[in-house]
């Protein structure tokens, strides 16, 4: 009975949303251009975009292969939508469609504007479900653009000032939605967010966030809700 009690509370926890939070993921892509329009800066190559062309030029971006996919901005998930809900009974009856139709708890954590960032189509779509982590340095892959991704190992490199970002979104994620980090992940995220420290940018971001979802990302800092208008 207590471990029933606990689940069902575990349960309430995850599903209960502030009243201005995206309940799905196209909630949340149209409220996340609203959140990133004062600075418009893409998140893994840093490039300037306006409404969702992104200006290529400007950063020295180079398609890899799909030019116009690279035009165009697309809303990433930091922690992809498959290692949220994989292992879940949605997943395993029918796929990520089955999950975002279905399954409460898996719509609020595909729909938490803490973990969805602009990227460049190209990169969105090559980064797949790829985990992070270190590879051998290299350049060329898309220009000037500092993120690499390797197809075999299945690994993504991201540029180090989103870094930081990245380790506290995971550990965020996994609180907040029960997702388990492995050791190796676990170990890499905690080198990178103390290399890597939360910057102005991080904060008033996660303030912004916050006064949609009711809630910060408490490994970033504190948020004051009180501020939200």
């Amino acid at each position: 009975m207590i471990v029933r009690i606990i689940a069902l509370l575990t349960l309430s926890f995850c599903i209960t949303a502030h009243a201005d939070a995206p309940r799905t993921f196209s909630e949340a892509k149209k409220i996340a251009w609203g959140l990133y329009a004062p600075q418009s800066t893409e998140f893994y190559c840093g490039c300037k975009y306006s409404g969702n062309r992104v200006n290529l030029a400007a950063c020295g971006y180079v398609p890899r292969k799909n030019a116009n996919r690279a035009k165009r901005i697309e809303w990433e998930h930091i922690v992809p939508a498959w290692q949220i809900g994989h292992l879940r009974q949605c997943w395993q009856n029918g796929g990520r469609k089955n999950c975002t139709k279905n399954d409460p708890v898996y719509q609020r954590a595909e729909a938490d504007l803490h973990n969805l960032v602009p990227s460049i189509g190209e990169v969105n779509g090559d980064r797949n479900n790829f985990s992070f982590g270190w590879l051998p340095v290299q350049t060329g892959q898309y220009g000037s653009c500092l993120t690499q991704v390797d197809f075999k190992a299945k690994k993504v490199m991201p540029r180090p000032s989103v870094r930081g970002m990245i380790a506290r979104t995971y550990f965020y994620m996994s609180k907040q939605y029960r997702l388990p980090l492995s050791k190796q992940d676990r170990q890499l995220y905690e080198a990178w967010n103390k290399t890597y420290p939360v910057d102005t940018w991080e904060i008033q971001r996660n303030q912004r966030v916050a006064c949609v979802m009711g809630r910060g990302n408490a490994f970033v800092g504190p948020v004051n809700l009180k501020a939200c208008t």
